[in-house]
């Protein structure tokens, strides 16, 4: 099971990611040539870039005036009675808003959410479920809108994860939630997915670093991947450059479940197709679902080769290009499968079609039927960790056991800094080196479950991303790309270009003398740096300057011992080793010796800003992607 399942909600609203923007560009790293400009507003052109759009960003990730809207049961949708169409959903009453954050400046595609927690509400906020979501990051982010307002403005991705620790309030009067509430009984799981777009960049809006958010609710079990749907997955070819990613066929990434018990295809089509004017969703057509006929040669799937199954309509009342239909499903739709054809459809590729002003859209799975991926896709390590990932394999949407599986290194969707853009030229090598930091096998068999383990054994990378010479502080670790893929023959399909594993790990990190942490010996670059990445800090405490953490003791011990899932942690960037916390947590609780200040050294300059640069660059994550070896074949 899963949100993409007959007993589901959808909902609806708005979201706000707050995030600093001092951080994405790893020139800000440099402690030694850091400027007070880099914490502000970037120029109309990036030029200069100082503090990118969003400097002042306390990370604050919080759902905004989310409603649901619209609730089904295996009976079909909730009858209008059920209190649960006046509910909302919302994120804590009790605690710190959540947090969003980067892996790194040379992986900006991997956004994670931390310490969120998430409610069903009646309309007066009592709460009638609470839970917490895993920490995720988002996957298959695309330029989704037609109608372009720049960056990261045009795209759209998806999180998916599930709610755990699960509170229940009096939900006696909601036939729904109480059905809900029977399906998490034995796992303690409900599956959230949420689709993210059109995000705000206008600072003098006042929905500056918001955007929408459409999701679903479902139930869930224990023994299902927490980040993904183990179901029939729609693979899209990549089409021209664009910011992220442009789907050849005009649908992106997309996946489908053939229902166990009833002759009915879910399909979630939420993160799969265009937005056009007041981003609701374009109408390319009629979308056709069908299957490929492979009951005879070739195996390929000939042109006219495909028996279709059901019909969306572009429009009308169930219409997918109506006002309003995605708010209310988002995206989300139940399709008959005709009972004769049932036997075909779980052994022959699942295709979706149309057309629309004489251009045809269509994606399908692969001929093979088959798919890999990691599920949880982001890991931050430190040198003599040993990380196990779990890989998850299926053909046709069910586990593919015995599947051998090529494990190499891909670091072509890194974002690797070989200057940003003026003011910034860099001397930083590429992400992926040294090159030996992880050791995991080459090949790896799934088992009866479809299920292979990855483990991987963690080196140290050294000062691989230090400034001027490594004479300096820099970007603490390496940035690494480890891809699985299937290793048999035949055609498993185009590769979708984000379902590889993003590794930070962290470098050794030694005390001048051990046990013994010091301010100006060991951890004043490290505050330094914090003090420099993340201003909004300034407003109530410098963590440059020794007496003013010093003042703050009890809070800052406080919040660098807190789990990197609590909203309160710092850094709120999750990006500080566990070896710099502990020495951090020792230093502060330990008296906060001073040790010996270092001799001055002479500050380092960025070149001048070039004032006859004219081309618009916008900052975020569509300058980060730029960067990228987009596509290119593993190493």
């Amino acid at each position: 099971m899963s949100y993409l399942n007959a007993l589901r909600l959808h909902f609806a609203g708005r979201f706000q990611a707050n995030v600093s923007t001092v951080n994405n560009d790893p020139g800000h790293f440099d402690n030694a040539a850091f400027q007070p400009a880099y914490q502000q507003m970037e120029g109309p052109r990036m030029n200069p870039a100082n503090g990118w759009f969003n400097p002042q960003g306390d990370a604050a990730w919080r759902i905004l005036g989310c409603a649901v809207t619209s609730a089904f049961t295996p009976a079909g949708p909730a009858p209008t009675t059920d209190p649960i169409h006046g509910c909302r959903v919302a994120d804590s009453d009790s605690q710190a808003p959540a947090k969003m954050v980067d892996l790194d400046p040379e992986q900006q595609l991997v956004s994670q959410i931390w310490g969120l927690q998430v409610r069903i509400t009646t309309p007066d906020g009592t709460t009638l479920l609470r839970g917490d979501f895993d920490p995720a990051a988002f996957i298959d982010i695309w330029d989704r809108a037609t109608v372009s307002q720049g960056g990261d403005a045009d795209a759209s991705a998806m999180y998916q994860s599930v709610l755990r620790g699960l509170v229940w309030g009096d939900v006696s009067t909601s036939p729904f939630l109480t059905a809900l509430q029977a399906s998490a009984a034995t796992s303690g799981l409900l599956s959230i997915k949420f689709n993210v777009d059109a995000f705000n960049l206008d600072y003098t809006s006042p929905e500056f670093m918001t955007g929408r958010i459409v999701g679903t609710i479902g139930p869930a079990t224990a023994d299902e991947p927490r980040h993904m749907v183990l179901g029939r997955q729609l693979m899209a070819s990549a089409g021209p450059a664009g910011n992220f990613f442009l789907p050849a066929g005009g649908i992106n990434f997309c996946v489908a479940r053939l229902d166990d018990a009833a002759d009915v295809v879910f399909l979630d089509l939420g993160n799969a197709l265009f937005t056009g004017q007041d981003a609701e969703i374009l109408d390319i057509g009629d979308l056709s679902l069908g299957v490929y006929d492979l009951r005879t040669p070739p195996a390929s799937p000939p042109p006219g080769g495909v028996i279709p199954l059901a019909t969306l309509p572009a429009q009308g009342p169930a219409g997918y290009a109506t006002a309003g239909w995605y708010a209310r499903t988002a995206g989300v739709v139940a399709l008959p499968v005709p009972a004769s054809l049932r036997p075909l459809v779980e052994r022959s590729p699942l295709v979706i079609s149309s057309s629309a002003g004489g251009k045809q859209f269509s994606i399908a799975e692969a001929p093979s039927g088959l798919f890999v991926r990691a599920d949880d896709f982001v890991v931050r390590a430190s040198p003599g960790d040993v990380v196990v990932r779990r890989i998850y394999a299926t053909r046709f949407g069910v586990r593919a056991a015995g599947l051998t599986l090529a494990c190499a290194a891909d670091d072509s969707q890194l974002q690797s800094q070989v200057g940003s853009g003026p003011p910034y030229v860099m001397t930083s090598p590429p992400v992926g080196t040294p090159t030996d930091v992880l050791q995991y096998p080459a090949t790896l068999t799934t088992d009866a479950q479809g299920v292979a383990l990855l483990a991987v054994t963690i080196g140290d990378p050294g000062r691989a991303r230090w400034f001027n010479g490594g004479a300096d502080y820099g970007i603490d670790g390496q940035v690494y790309g480890v891809r699985a893929s299937v290793a048999e023959g035949g055609d498993n399909g185009p590769p979708n270009p984000w379902n590889f594993i993003s590794f930070l790990v962290w470098s050794g990190f030694s005390l001048r003398v051990p046990g013994a942490p010091t301010w100006h010996d060991d951890l004043q670059p490290i505050f330094q740096q914090y003090a420099n990445l993340y201003p909004v800090m300034l407003r109530f405490l410098d963590l440059a300057d020794v007496e003013s953490v010093a003042r703050n003791q009890r809070l800052l011990s406080l919040a660098f011992g807190l789990p990197p899932e609590d909203p309160n942690a710092m850094p709120v960037t999750r990006d500080l080793s566990p070896a710099k916390r502990a020495a951090i947590l020792a230093w502060l609780d330990g008296g906060m010796p001073l040790g010996t200040p270092p001799a001055p050294a002479a500050p380092r300059t960025t070149p001048a800003a070039d004032p006859a640069a004219t081309t618009p660059l916008r900052g975020g994550k569509a300058l980060a992607a730029s960067r990228r070896l987009a596509l290119r074949s593993p190493r």
